[in-house]
């Protein structure tokens, strides 16, 4: 049985995590490296692309993803440091935060670099970016990467996960998130990302669905925070939509690393069933059932969940997930 394997590229960086005493906890962190970590430790082979740091903090997060089983496209440190990330924490568990990302290591890399890495690797089925790595800045590296994945028939993941904080010019940031999007045959995107994109609708779920009739992605998961998540498909009928949201009361900490492991949730299942049908990922999200989307839809809830009952990013493993959906089964509707 093939085991489909899946390439990340985006930022590692130390999120510093205001505790209520002031006091600031690092953890290792940023979106695209919390994905990662979080695809390797429900099983899903993963090759990271960016390099680290020769630093103390860039050693600690290179090996935090070796111990998690992931295999690193640039092992060799460079001599740029690592970024940072402060994170303040709200009353209800919400993140707000502040980077500094200038002459940093997870951003000396090149779109000709990463392609040679997935060129190299096995039964590479799915490639994923998203956040920081859609600034536009760096859209020389990321685009043309994308780009050249999916004419090499590879199913291309774009996690859309604004921070108008750090790219305060929105014009450009959201012009550069557009033509990823636009490369996508999945997206991910939350409402507020909804809103800073500035998509038409009444509504984040009206916005989600303009939104995937104007790209040429056929799925789309909209998350919604306490209210759960919605996963859209598009099919010869029209759009389908499986919504899915915890059935009780989650004592969350905090939501750092909420959406990465949703979508790690989701990928994780999808390429588990095409592993089952034994087919490709990009085939088996073309013909999924709506059984199969509440399938999806559990797996990345819970796996979300899992992570938002923890400090900081601590993704679950497939065995955790599946214990969790064992004794807390998510309302599907």
């Amino acid at each position: 049985m093939t085991t489909w394997s899946v390439s990340t590229a985006g930022e590692a960086l130390i999120d510093m995590v205001r505790q209520s005493d002031g006091r600031y906890l690092p953890c290792l962190g940023g979106a695209v490296y919390n994905l990662t970590r979080a695809l390797a430790r429900q099983g899903t082979p993963t090759l990271y692309q960016n390099p680290f740091s020769f630093d103390r903090m860039g050693r600690q997060l290179a090996q935090g993803l070796v111990d998690d089983g992931v295999h690193l496209a640039q092992p060799q440190p460079v001599a740029q440091v690592t970024s940072l990330a402060m994170v303040g924490v709200d009353a209800q568990g919400h993140p707000d935060y502040a980077f500094y990302r200038e002459g940093v290591a997870d951003r000396a890399v090149s779109a000709q670099a990463m392609n040679a890495a997935c060129a190299a690797w096995p039964e590479l089925g799915v490639v994923c970016t998203g956040c920081l790595a859609l600034a536009p800045e760096d859209e020389g590296k990321y685009l043309p990467w994308l780009q050249a994945q999916k004419a090499a028939g590879r199913w291309v993941v774009v996690d859309a996960n604004l921070r108008p904080s750090v790219v305060p010019d929105l014009a450009p940031y959201r012009a550069n998130v557009l033509r990823a999007l636009a490369l996508a045959d999945l997206i991910k995107a939350s409402d507020e990302d909804l809103q800073v994109l500035q998509v038409p609708g009444n509504g984040a779920l009206d916005q989600a669905q303009r939104l995937l009739a104007s790209v040429n992605a056929g799925m789309m998961a909209l998350t919604l925070g306490a209210q759960g998540a919605v996963l859209l498909c598009k099919t010869a009928q029209g759009i389908v939509q499986v919504h899915g949201q915890e059935a009780g009361p989650v004592p969350v900490v905090d939501t750092v690393g909420a959406g990465d492991s949703f979508l790690a949730g989701l990928l994780t299942r999808l390429i588990r069933l095409a592993q089952e049908a034994a087919c490709s990922p990009a085939d088996m999200a073309q013909r999924l059932t709506l059984a199969q989307m509440g399938q999806l839809m559990a797996h990345a809830l819970a796996t979300a969940t899992i992570n938002v009952m923890r400090v900081g990013c601590q993704p679950p493993d497939w065995d955790e997930v599946q214990a969790r959906l064992a004794t807390h089964p998510i309302r599907l509707s």
